[in-house]
This record gives structure tokens, sequence and C-alpha cells, in this order.
């Protein structure tokens, strides 16, 4: 009798912590779900990852915005050195 009693007490240690083991996926399982439902990491990642292209987005355009404005003034600065040089090339003529 001892075999089975044996066997039957391993069986009952088994149950209980596979009902355990069950018991602790579906409580990580609710809070996974319960973390998704109220706009879990991923979410929150993603809106991060948002707001962080509009700010580099903002970022191009002011760099955008400074290149084209150096453009402009390289160009003056080369009109006026042009007509300087051009000034005085005719002066020695």
């Amino acid at each position: 009798m001892a075999p089975e009693s044996d066997v039957e007490n391993a069986l009952d240690i088994a149950v209980r912590r596979l009902e355990r083991a069950t018991a602790l996926l579906e409580s990580r399982l609710e809070g996974l779900a319960a973390k998704a439902d109220s706009g879990g990491a991923f979410d929150q990642d993603r809106a991060m990852l948002a707001e962080e292209l509009d700010a580099a987005r903002g970022r191009e355009r002011a760099l955008t915005a400074a290149g084209e404005d150096a453009a402009r003034a390289l160009d003056r600065a080369i009109t006026e050195i042009s007509q300087v040089l051009g000034a005085r090339a005719g002066k020695e003529v």
C-alpha cells in the first residue's frame, strides 16, 4: 500500500504545482492585458517616438531655414565683392 500512497502523494503534489503555475500565468496574463488596455508600454513608446520625430522635424526645418539664410547672405557677399572688384578693375584700366 505504501507505493500507491507515494504515487498519490506525488500526483497530488504535481497537481498543486500545476494549479499554482496556472494561477500565476493567468495573473500575469491579466496584468499584461490590463497594461495593454490602459495604453501599455508599446503605446507609450510609440507616443515618445512620435514626439521625438516631431522634434527632429522641427530641428530639420530650423536648420534648413538657417542654411537658406546663410546661402542668401553668401550670395549677397559674393555679389558685393564682385561689384567692388569690378569697380576696381574698371578704375585700373
